[in-house]
């Protein structure tokens, strides 16, 4: 399976990081990985179906508020901490504090 396309730090914008964070089940993606360092899509499924979920890691990613790795057939999201707090200093622990 491919690498997934993440957009360079550079492209990334306040617009898209708010569209991404939008959806409740997206903010407590976000929340759940800003505890952890790193956890598969099984793991932040919960009680939601696996489409909607697909859907949401999608809009994560291309909003660049995560990044996905595939290993096999497992994908294990983590938070793009670094880069967002270099493009936005304090929205991150700003959304993390509530």
């Amino acid at each position: 399976m491919p690498d997934y396309e993440h957009p360079a730090p550079a492209d990334l914008t306040l617009l898209a990081v708010l569209r991404g964070l939008a959806d409740p089940a997206r903010l407590e993606i976000v929340r759940h990985l800003g505890s952890i360092e790193e956890a598969s899509c099984a793991t932040l499924l919960g009680e939601r179906p696996r489409s909607s979920m697909s859907h949401h890691f999608q809009v994560l990613r291309e909003s660049g508020l995560i990044y996905t790795r595939v290993q096999g057939v497992q994908h294990f999201n983590s938070l793009r901490r670094a880069e967002l707090n270099a493009r936005f200093p304090g929205l991150l622990d700003a959304i993390l504090a509530d």
